[in-house]
Formats: structure tokens, C-alpha cells, sequence
């Protein structure tokens, strides 16, 4: 992929939709909700008592679209669980952006932490020239 493919924004990609979803704090309490376990539609409505059963229908769909909770039908029943394959791509780029970052802090926070430890790392790291015995006479 080339840099400016990598940067190309695509309307519609998977990781806006689900950067969408998860935007959203009802969102993302229905997704806590069916995160274990499957849920009712109806029942995950009722743990909503101040939104009405079509905005959590909404939401539902949201995150369904997004990859996020799978559906099937039992019956009269549709129900929901967390799909966690639909955050694999927001979890590579969250670790993409801050893989550096964090590896960076962390070599900061040895050297506060740790200063000896640390230079003596880099002591045995770095090559030492061998002594020279300039002052001896033959």
C-alpha cells in the first residue's frame, strides 16, 4: 500500500462505522450488555426504560451495521450478541498509532524509575574500546 493509499479516506470504510457506533454512550452500553451473552431485542429495550423500543432498534441496527453484534432470529425473537471480530480493525489502528508512543514512554519512565539499571543497560549494550597502555615503557 502506498502512502497515499494509506492516508485515502473511503467513506463507508468498516473502522468509520464502527468508530460511529461506539460514539454513541447507548451504543455502547448495549454492546457491554450482549457482550457475554445473547439478548432479546425486547429485553435489551427494557434495561432502556427512558428510550423508546425504536430508538434502541435504531441503535441495534447501528451496531449490527457496523460489525459489531451478530443477529439471529428464534421465533418471534431477534437476538443479539457482541460480534468482537467487528473490532479488530479499530484495535489495529488504536495499537498502530500509539505502538511508538508507548514504547517511547515506556524507555522514559525506566530512566526516571530506574536510572542505574538503565545505564548500566546501555553500558553493556554499547561496544567499550579496549585499553591502551600509552603511559608503559618497553
Amino acid at each position: 500500500m502506498t502512502a497515499a493509499e494509506h492516508l485515502e479516506y473511503r467513506p463507508g470504510d468498516q473502522i468509520d462505522r464502527v468508530a460511529h457506533a461506539l460514539a454513541d454512550g447507548t451504543r455502547r452500553s448495549l454492546l457491554r450488555l450482549v457482550r457475554e451473552t445473547e439478548m432479546a431485542a425486547g429485553d435489551l429495550a427494557a434495561a432502556f426504560p427512558a428510550i423508546t423500543r425504536p430508538a434502541v432498534s435504531q441503535h441495534l441496527r447501528v451496531l449490527r451495521d457496523a460489525g459489531l453484534v451478530e443477529v439471529r432470529t428464534a421465533g418471534k425473537h431477534r437476538l443479539y450478541r457482541a460480534e468482537p471480530s467487528g473490532l479488530v480493525e479499530m484495535r489495529q489502528y488504536i495499537d498502530e498509532m500509539w505502538a511508538g508512543n508507548l514504547a517511547r514512554l515506556k524507555l522514559a519512565a525506566e530512566r526516571v524509575e530506574w536510572p542505574d539499571r538503565t545505564r548500566r543497560q546501555l553500558d553493556v549494550a554499547a561496544p567499550h574500546p579496549e585499553p591502551t597502555n600509552e603511559s608503559s615503557t618497553p
